[in-house]
């Protein structure tokens, strides 16, 4: 099993991070726990970044994107920042000679996208994007079981992704705003990860879709000063008007004949973050929930039900690889991170993709873009649409 704990400070790389709010942060701890040397942070604003950076204790804090792109020491950029910027940083820094680690979802529609993968495509540079859910170690492991064919084919499959950190009229972020994170929400903010995480582990995608979509809280409260994510603005707001969703449901086909049912929410009361997806296969059945990410459930018709907690010794390999500690020993969030990263910085030092990379590209976050619009389409007709 690799030993993928540690760190890989012998490569020579070195990253800066594009945004400093709360999963930039989670982005840095990653880079720190694999030893990758962070050369510097952009900021929304020279003032925010120099303060991020201190606070954060990164040497420097960029005063632009251009200030970033000339830097030669740097070899990949993190793109955290709102979904509006992603598609001209990126641009940028493909065309930079930049190796790119970029938040979901990767655009603001699937034309930017598209232009975005033909880039990546033709500049040879790792291109990735971050659906980091892939590598909880039990995901991995699931995925090498669909592709063994212990589960069978693909028959149904069920989940959901809840939360409640916008479940107040008071409650504000950014993605809120259609002109800032698109005109999706709860779909394209963490329906885009199950959507992902499943396709990943039955290497199948949907093929159509059927979507309803609800804004329960019409009007908010936007503070006049700045708020980060997943905590509560204080001061004075105004009104704004909310035009994105706070939930979702949304019937999938699969090309196999297969069929699929999603809820997303960002308004469910007492919901963390409960990521959850129920396999239904021709031979077995398995499920697993983010909020118990260390065990997987495995059904069968014939034979006794199990429960497979997360032990590399008893995992086949790709989930043993994802896997940084011995059984017992809990994995959780942060954990999936360096997993995901350790795999996309062995590529950028060996200056390709390996064939056996399970982390998501360019072509999949495209492919969330086109499955986004397929959702608007169909929440705007009322009627089934096969995602192109």
């Amino acid at each position: 099993m690799p030993d993928i704990s540690a760190p890989l400070s012998a490569a020579p790389l070195s990253a800066a991070v594009i945004g400093t709010g709360f999963i930039g942060t989670v982005h840095i701890g990653a880079l720190r726990r694999l030893g990758i040397p962070i050369a510097g942070v952009l900021g929304s604003s020279a003032t925010r970044g120099a303060d991020r950076a201190a606070a954060l204790g990164v040497a420097k804090a960029y005063a632009s994107l251009d200030d970033l792109l000339a830097d030669p020491g740097v070899t990949i950029v993190h793109v955290t920042s709102p979904n509006v910027a992603h598609y001209d940083q990126v641009k940028r820094l493909l065309k930079a000679g930049k190796h790119v680690i970029c938040e979901k979802p990767l655009a603001m529609t699937a034309a930017q996208s598209a232009e975005m993968l033909a880039l990546a495509r033709a500049s040879g540079l790792i291109a990735a994007v971050c659906y980091n859910t892939r590598f909880y170690p039990l995901n991995q492991h699931a995925h090498g079981m669909m592709t063994s064919g212990e589960l069978g084919e693909l028959r149904l499959i069920t989940g959901q992704f809840h939360q409640d950190w916008l479940a107040k009229d008071t409650d504000w972020n950014w993605r809120l705003e259609a002109d800032e994170g698109g005109p999706l929400r709860s779909v394209s903010d963490i329906g885009t990860h199950w959507i992902d995480l499943t396709s990943f582990i039955t290497g199948q995608k949907p093929t159509a879709v059927m979507a309803e979509l609800a804004t329960f809280i019409p009007d908010r409260q936007k503070p006049l000063g700045p708020v980060e994510t997943f905590t509560t603005a204080k001061g004075a707001t105004e009104t704004r008007r909310i035009h994105t969703d706070d939930a979702a449901t949304l019937l999938l086909r699969y090309a196999n004949g297969g069929r699929g049912v999603l809820t997303t929410s960002q308004i469910s009361r007492g919901r963390k973050g409960l990521l959850t997806w129920d396999i239904s296969g021709s031979k077995a059945s398995a499920a697993w929930s983010g909020e118990n990410p260390d065990a997987l459930w495995i059904g069968h018709r014939d034979q006794p039900n199990q429960i497979l907690l997360r032990d590399p010794s008893l995992m086949n390999p790709l989930g043993a690889a994802a896997s940084a500690l011995p059984g017992g020993h809990a994995e959780g969030f942060a954990d999936t991170w360096t997993a995901f990263f350790r795999q996309v910085y062995a590529d950028v030092a060996q200056g390709r993709r390996a064939p056996a990379a399970t982390y998501a590209g360019f072509d999949d976050g495209h492919y969330e873009m086109q499955f986004c619009d397929a959702v608007l389409d169909s929440a705007r007709t009322g009627t089934w649409v096969t995602i192109r």
